[in-house]
């Protein structure tokens, strides 16, 4: 394993570039398929609606989350869902902070709860373990595959005798942001077909497509329709596994969620950054830095862990599926991914600034600090860490993180390029995914 790309891997959507643009380089937009639909990225003062604030208890804060949609979030605690006179990060702030500092936690869990938005209490690690979910999942492994009832034959891998261990296993994809792209995408490092469908009217973060999608095709189906349901069905007939989405027999299912699957908040929807706050894991990175306040990890460690222990999953359920037949559950959650780290035990930024500010400042920091994670290798003689590709899509050079793990007789390389979301025609998998020299 190479050490240096394993620390990037924790943030390598960070690192990517399109034509030399990270994501914190504003020309990098003239490249990207706009899926930012309601605005909950490019308005500042949305993009504002998932961050932590405190509460009318000092010691207490909330950390609120509109997901890709904040107008409900910000009407939730008595502001209008746009604000054209808030432009500044500290005005911002300040807005929203005054609204939330009339509520306690508590009632903010209520009104959370009701708008069914993404959003938790920030608790210590010691008061998460003995609330109610806590209790619920604190003994549970970090991930889980299980036999689904019924039974079928073997299934064996389809190509054998080959260095790309997944070749000719076919993946559907239905995933947004960070987490379960990840699962995709490493699938397709070994091989594997991997199929993301997406929806033009379902919003994504634009620049995550960028690392997220490599290694895979992209179709754009709406399944709320009856021919975007049948060409589904078609596609998942051939299919090995399903990442997310509807639970069909016969296939290796993946599923990952932020809050778990035991206990009374499994069906809860949330983020990282929530992970971080339910677990006690922001409490405890704070505590770290000195400081009296909680403070979300700029980094999106937990998106990437969750989604190597999803490749886990799929990996395992396609060796018994081999070996004993039947259909298999994997499960994996954001928040066993930060209970891990819990059990591993532990090894100038304040809690009111959002993860766009904090992760760029990170960033900056880590290549002053650590300079030789980021600066070429070829003029040591060394493999570069990072991979570059032409896209036809993007219609630009893409860089990622290169593969972390080097395993002796197996071959984990990208064979396609990167590409926004729906950049394919749908067709059969077999059109879709036939081998190209170039990087398409």
């Amino acid at each position: 394993m190479n050490l240096e790309r394993a620390t990037l891997f924790g943030f390598q959507a960070l690192v990517a570039k399109v034509n030399g643009n990270t994501r914190s380089n504003s020309e990098v937009k003239m490249y990207l398929k706009d899926t930012d639909i309601y605005a909950a990225q490019s308005n500042p003062y949305r993009r504002m609606a998932a961050s932590m604030y405190q509460t009318k208890n000092e010691n207490d804060f909330f950390h609120l989350h509109g997901c890709l949609s904040p107008t409900a979030t910000l009407n939730m605690i008595g502001l209008d869902g746009y604000r054209d006179d808030l432009t500044e990060h500290k005005d911002i702030h300040n807005a929203i902070q005054s609204r939330v500092h009339k509520f306690t936690a508590t009632e903010l869990e209520h009104l959370n709860q009701s708008v069914e938005h993404a959003g938790v209490m920030v608790y210590t690690h010691e008061k998460f373990k003995d609330s109610p979910h806590g209790r619920a999942n604190i003994q549970q492994p970090w991930w889980k595959c299980l036999r689904l009832p019924g039974s079928s034959p073997p299934t064996h891998f389809p190509v054998l005798g080959t260095r790309r261990i997944l070749k000719g296993i076919r993946v559907l994809e239905l995933t947004c942001i960070i987490t379960d792209p990840v699962i995709g995408r490493i699938l397709a490092e070994y091989g594997a077909d991997v199929l993301r469908i997406t929806s033009s009217s379902v919003p994504d973060v634009p620049f995550f497509q960028v690392n997220g999608n490599m290694g895979k095709c992209t179709v754009d189906i709406d399944l709320k329709t009856p021919d975007g349901r049948q060409h589904f069905e078609e596609l998942l007939s051939d299919a090995d596994v399903l990442i997310d989405g509807f639970r069909p027999g016969g296939i290796v299912y993946v599923d990952e969620n932020c809050f778990g699957h035991e206990g009374e908040w499994c069906d809860r929807p949330g983020w990282q950054q929530i992970a971080d706050c339910l677990t006690g894991f922001a409490r405890s990175y704070g505590e770290f830095l000195g400081r009296s306040e909680p403070i979300v990890s700029p980094l999106p460690i937990a998106d990437y862990g969750a989604g190597c222990m999803g490749a886990i999953t799929a990996s395992i359920g396609l060796y018994n599926r081999a070996q004993n037949g039947g259909s298999h559950h994997g499960k994996v959650s954001l928040m066993q991914f930060n209970l891990l780290l819990f059990a591993v035990a532990f090894f100038d930024l304040r809690y009111s600034d959002g993860v766009d500010r904090s992760s760029r400042l990170a960033l900056e920091m880590l290549q002053e600090k650590f300079p030789w994670l980021f600066i070429s290798r070829s003029i040591l003689g060394a493999e570069e860490h990072t991979e570059t590709w032409y896209s036809h899509h993007f219609g630009a050079d893409v860089e990622v993180v290169r593969p972390v793990v080097d395993i002796d007789g197996v071959e984990n390389t990208f064979r396609r390029a990167s590409r926004p979301n729906g950049a394919d025609l749908l067709d059969s998998w077999g059109n879709m995914f036939e081998e190209r020299k170039e990087g398409m």
